[in-house]
């Protein structure tokens, strides 16, 4: 840790996110603006371990911000959680002179760079990348906002034919056990009823809301299932229930995936990736370590990735209050 650090490298890690490559370029113009020498290394902690390492200067990462997923490459390693895996890691960096390390992803992400830290002290600082925004410390994660404009232009298309077909939609979002996709898209697609694993709404609430709608004159609905919701097992027994429920019900299921992941990133993850990538890096020539660089109310702060970790954003009350009221 007191030794000058005159080599950063930068990895991505996890699930892929939109604006991932806006904070990898940030990450490298901030060395060049510096005049520290970056790294980039390939496919996350495995290509740590197997030393998938390159040069990166200002005018690779040229053209990129633009674009969706990582050119660096993602990938899970099962090899770093063993003590070899992460020696060989060590072993690889130090060779290689690199005196500290930006890692961009989620918790599984940050999971690992912590485990590192406490084995090795070696400096690493986390951004936040994932569309989930399941990462406690920061208002918003990288890639966030691009899935939230992705589902609702999805969502409505959808409408458009559930209008013209007078049918029930049910269309399951990622997020894990997080329910913020599902909830600021179910608002701003304006859905019958939105389903998150943060708030149990039982299903004898959901059928009650649905007849509610059916006497309100509604002739097609949408429902937006988070991935996470307890309420079935899954999206397509919940829309088989419900059908048994109301058999003149013209059901349909729309499971949006991996699309939510892809695409163009927003203006709004551009400038927060090209932000986090920055302070990454100045806090990393400040000597601080074990920290994930976010935004609240607008500045860019620090949290512990243990706390990133552990702890978890709660769900926005209001948010619930406005998706209720504006559903009748």
């Amino acid at each position: 840790m007191n030794e000058p650090i005159n080599k950063i490298a930068v990895l991505t890690s996890g699930g892929d996110a939109p604006g991932m490559n806006a904070a990898i370029r940030a990450v490298v113009r901030a060395c060049t603006y510096y005049r520290v020498d970056c790294i980039g290394v390939y496919r996350g902690y495995q290509g740590l371990i197997e030393g998938d390492f390159k040069n990166l200067s200002a005018r690779d990462v040229s053209n990129i911000i633009n674009k969706g997923g990582t050119i660096l490459k993602s990938a899970r390693s099962q090899d770093f959680r063993t003590e070899e895996g992460r020696k060989k890691a060590y072993e690889n960096l130090k060779k290689a002179g690199i005196g500290a390390l930006v890692i961009i992803g989620g918790d599984g992400t940050f999971t690992g760079g912590l485990k590192f830290i406490q084995e090795y002290n070696f400096p690493i600082i986390g951004i936040p990348g994932t569309i989930d925004n399941d990462i406690y410390g920061t208002d918003r994660t990288i890639g966030y906002d691009t899935a939230l404009n992705t589902v609702v232009e999805v969502i409505d298309k959808i409408r458009d034919t559930a209008s013209s077909h007078n049918r029930l939609f049910f269309i399951e979002v990622m997020g894990r056990d997080a329910g913020f996709i599902a909830l600021n898209t179910g608002i701003g697609a304006g859905a019958e009823e939105i389903l998150i694993p943060e708030k149990d709404l039982g299903l004898e609430r959901l059928v009650d809301s649905l007849k509610t709608s059916k006497e309100n004159g509604k002739t097609s609905s949408i429902v937006v299932v988070s991935e996470g919701d307890k309420i079935g097992k899954n999206v397509f027994e919940l829309g088989d229930h419900i059908k048994e429920i109301f058999p003149d019900y013209d059901i349909r299921v729309s499971v949006l995936g991996h699309m939510q992941r892809g695409g163009s990133p927003s203006c709004s993850d551009r400038v927060l990736a090209s932000r986090l990538g920055v302070a990454a890096v100045e806090h990393l020539l400040d000597r601080s370590s074990g920290v994930m660089v976010g935004v609240t109310n607008n500045q860019v702060t620090t949290v512990g990735l243990n706390k990133a970790i552990k702890m978890n954003n709660d769900i926005d009350k209001e948010l619930l209050k406005v998706a209720e009221i504006t559903s009748v």
